[in-house]
């Protein structure tokens, strides 16, 4: 019996050859860190849920954003913790609220060597934990919250961010921030549009990285996991209205979704490797029932693979210094 003349297994043979061929490769600007700033706190603060995951004060943040910087990575993303919080959030248009000044310090330290991003979202700083403003029968408001999110868009252009992460998902809120940064002159000031955030189960060691107020839930804003098509829609609809990169968050479970708007979207198509994802992985590994390092490798080359062209995660560090180490 004569053997297989098609034989794939000649280019698996040795890691150099699987190096050679491989389809997809993990590469340090393609990796965004996302930081969460803390204010009132003396040290940076460990993240029970997220092992290896801390709340930076301001002085710790410029160590992390150098050392994102060396390790070639594209961005960072900051998300600020306030200390106190009101009904509207008015810590996020404060100029010397913690995240706008968390800008300036990153901007500062980190030069053109990557790009400062900033998360413009108000549930860090409502007292009630939502990502807008309440009506009277605590229904969270879209038009009064496009409003807020003009405010935040002009105050953290005006910090220095370079890319603005809309991740409240109000209807029209990437055509109103457009509008106002360009009616102000920011021109220049690009928008990431989280454009297809499902109501996930996988946000929870995140919540308590922000401390999150919220009691309930947001799937009267956020998407409902069974829906697919609807990713895609909202995918448009912002890119329509003037996104300059599109969002598919949570990234692992929604791999169908970034899939789907990758094919289609003229503009960049980025994914986050969310809190529940890192923990999830973090905690097999501490048992010993994974193989730590290749489940973070695996796990956001899927990312890539299904179609991003950045990820955020929490290991964008750890995975380029193995990028530069390889």
């Amino acid at each position: 019996m004569s053997g297989p003349v098609i034989r794939p297994r000649r280019l698996r043979t040795t890691p150099a050859m699987r190096r050679l061929v491989a389809e997809t490769r993990i590469h340090p600007a393609q990796l965004i860190l996302p930081v969460f700033v803390r204010e009132g706190i003396t040290e940076p603060a460990p993240i029970g849920s997220m092992p290896g995951v801390v709340q930076h004060t301001l002085d710790s943040l410029k160590q992390a954003v150098h050392d994102a910087a060396m390790a070639g990575l594209g961005g960072v993303m900051l998300f600020g913790i306030p200390a106190t919080r009101d009904a509207i959030g008015s810590g996020a248009t404060d100029a010397d609220g913690i995240l706008n000044v968390a800008t300036r310090v990153a901007v500062a330290e980190a030069g053109d060597a990557l790009v400062v991003q900033t998360d413009l979202c108000l549930d860090e700083f409502t007292d009630h934990g939502h990502c807008g403003v309440l009506d009277a029968r605590g229904r969270v408001d879209n038009d009064a919250t496009l409003v807020r999110y003009r405010e935040m868009a002009l105050a953290q252009a005006d910090a220095g961010s370079q890319l603005l992460g809309l991740s409240g998902m109000m209807d029209g809120q990437v055509a109103a921030v457009r509008d106002a940064l360009d009616g102000a002159g920011k021109t220049d000031t690009a928008i990431l549009a989280y454009a297809a955030k499902y109501a996930s189960a996988f946000y929870g060691p995140f919540r308590e990285a922000v401390d999150s107020q919220l009691t309930g839930d947001r799937r009267t804003y956020q998407q409902d996991p069974a829906n697919r098509i609807e990713g895609s829609r909202e995918a448009a609809l912002d890119e329509a209205e003037g996104a300059d990169v599109l969002m598919v968050k949570p990234a692992m479970s929604y791999l169908d979704v970034l899939a789907d708007v990758a094919a289609v979207s003229q503009v960049p198509v980025w994914a986050y490797q969310v809190s529940g994802e890192y923990a999830m992985i973090e905690a097999a590994a501490a048992n010993g029932w994974i193989d730590r390092d290749r489940a973070i490798r695996e796990s956001v080359t899927g990312i890539l693979r299904a179609g991003a062209g950045a990820v955020l995660t929490y290991w964008a560090r750890e995975l380029a210094a193995g990028e530069k180490s390889a």
